[in-house]
């Protein structure tokens, strides 16, 4: 088949069929009878010369070729998204629009909470979901239009992302109010000898940043409790004698519960970044969350 023949909609098509390696569910997601879409894969297998998808116990499964033609597909199909909506115009006053937001707990209670307050006065009609990221799959939820912005740590957003930095972020330590040690500058003897808890998004992780900036000067800590929300860190810290090294954003927030203080020792930063698809680069209704995002951490970094 020449490409001249190959129709828009068989792609669409193709994209569906790989997402979903089952004729039938693909068929309910794209409007169209079994036959139909068992006749546009039929049309695919020619175009391409290969299977595409093939028999398995519980449906379909990518050939190789398949597999190798996802992501360059998504980013056709995202491509010409963006030159359809490109013209459109987006009124955030009138707007009834759904905005999605990957992002980690901490990320979320910096960014996307300041965000909903700010949407709530500018596009009163729409809504906000904050949801989590998974590495694995962000990509292609990102290319699928399942989420319009990822907010991650600069080193994290995937190399095919547009991308651009909101803020940069540093680390401080937090511990009870009346903690024994909590009157005086920390001292890197007094730091390694406390118990400490710490945040692992994944979960289960018991080393981090902090125990390789100590690795480097010869000392270690001890990790007595792994977390995987650093929401869960303020009552655990305020009832404990256990001391923390957190985002400095996140320790300034509960320093009216919370002790704060300069960890001993250089600690580096990390820079917080929102991530995009092609699909939703010259889209209005994105470029507008995406401006306003920008303005909203533009406004918490001078206050």
């Amino acid at each position: 088949m020449k490409l001249s023949h190959l129709d828009l909609s068989l792609l669409v098509s193709l994209d569906a069929l790989l997402e979903e390696s089952n004729v039938t569910r693909a068929a309910a997601r794209l409007g169209l009878s079994q036959p139909a879409l068992s006749a546009q894969l039929r049309q695919l297998r020619e175009a391409f010369g290969d299977p595409l998808l093939v028999p398995h116990a519980r449906g379909m499964t990518p050939t190789a070729r398949g597999m190798a033609l996802r992501h360059p597909l998504r980013d056709i199909l995202g491509a010409v998204h963006g030159l359809v909506v490109a013209d459109s115009h987006f009124d955030p006053a009138s707007a009834q629009h759904t905005f999605r937001i990957a992002a980690t707990d901490a990320i979320h209670s910096i960014v996307s909470a300041p965000l909903a307050a700010r949407l709530a006065t500018l596009a009163p009609h729409s809504r906000l979901a904050m949801l989590a990221p998974d590495l694995r799959t962000l990509p292609q939820r990102l290319a699928a239009g399942e989420i319009d912005v990822a907010v991650l740590t600069q080193q994290t957003v995937a190399p095919q992302l547009h991308a651009r930095k909101l803020y940069d972020e540093s680390f401080l330590c937090v511990m009870r109010i009346d903690h024994p040690v909590a009157s005086a500058p920390l001292d890197l003897e007094i730091f390694c000898s406390l118990d400490h808890a710490m945040v692992s998004p994944a979960g289960g992780g018991f080393t981090g940043a902090v125990d390789d900036a100590l690795a480097a000067l010869g000392r270690n800590r001890r990790v007595q409790i792994s977390l995987n929300s650093f929401l869960l860190l303020p009552d655990l810290v305020e009832k404990s004698d256990l001391i923390a090294t957190i985002p400095a954003r996140l320790a300034r927030r509960w320093s009216t519960r919370l002790t704060v203080l300069s960890p001993p020792f250089e600690l580096t930063g990390f820079s917080v970044s929102m991530g995009w698809h092609t699909r939703a680069h010259l889209d209005p209704a994105q470029v507008w969350l995406r401006n306003t995002l920008r303005a909203t951490m533009d406004v918490q970094s001078e206050t």
